[in-house]
């Protein structure tokens, strides 16, 4: 673990319960090693996940990219970099650059996210402290704008769908269903031959409202107008309500 004054560097080696049927750390790995990496940021500055959740006060992701040029193997070892390259009152964008042993980038990944009390259900400002303490760089891993919305899908004869119950599990300590298992809900509705052909490139996402405890959910999945590209939606079965909706690409592995 390396911090500096812009920048907090976390390593890591792959291990085998991470990996997918070719060996290769899977898309739902990587983002919880990066999530990880963002949690140890904030325990480096004395504002750990679980001393704000002790306040009722959490991080919440509310649009993000990522970008996988190829995965790490099994027992590769990788280094996740992470800073702020800007704050507005209530919000933050994290960025993330993913390094091979060799120094090689091999990933990126950007994200927006909100300080948020968890009890109210809305966004506070930002700690100064934490402010301060992170400091801030403004060069960006991704050149990505991901604040535009993402349109929902309607329902027509061309689009896919998984239907999904959320169970206790899926949700995490802001009582928020965990962004990795909106991304296992979107890879379960694409197409097999694209899953065990392909590897997923790239994601961008936007988190529109809460799933709860309960809720039945939908993913529905249609090919986008570029080859290897999908429009995802995910939503609350039998209600209107949109909760997150992306775009995908693959690439032939």
């Amino acid at each position: 673990m390396t911090t500096s004054e812009y920048y907090f560097d976390k390593q890591f080696e792959l291990r085998y319960f991470e990996m997918n049927k070719l060996g290769l750390a899977s898309p739902t790995t990587m983002l919880a090693l990066l999530e990880e990496t963002a949690a140890d940021h904030c325990y480096s500055i004395n504002h750990s996940l679980y001393d704000l959740i002790s306040n009722d006060i959490g991080w919440v992701l509310v649009s993000g990219a990522f970008q996988m040029d190829r995965y790490p193997n099994y027992k590769e070892k990788i280094t996740i970099r992470t800073w702020l390259s800007s704050y507005s009152l209530i919000k933050g964008y994290r960025e993330n650059i993913i390094f091979d042993e060799q120094k090689n980038i091999i990933g990126r990944a950007k994200g927006l996210w909100l300080f948020f009390d968890i009890e109210k259900r809305k966004p506070i400002p930002i700690y100064e402290d934490i402010k301060q303490k992170w400091s801030c760089n403004s060069g960006v891993s991704l050149n990505r704008d991901i604040k535009h919305k993402i349109p929902p899908l309607i329902t027509d004869s061309d689009i896919s769908f998984e239907t999904f119950k959320v169970n206790r599990f899926d949700t995490d300590m802001n009582k928020h269903v965990n962004n990795i298992r909106y991304l296992q809900w979107v890879i379960e509705s694409i197409p097999e031959q694209i899953v065990d052909n392909y590897f997923l490139h790239e994601i961008d996402g936007r988190f529109i409202a809460e799933a709860k405890y309960g809720d039945d959910i939908i993913s529905l999945t249609k090919e986008d107008q570029n080859e290897n590209s999908f429009i995802h939606t995910i939503k609350i079965k039998g209600s209107d309500k949109v909760c997150a909706t992306a775009k995908s690409t693959w690439r032939k592995i």
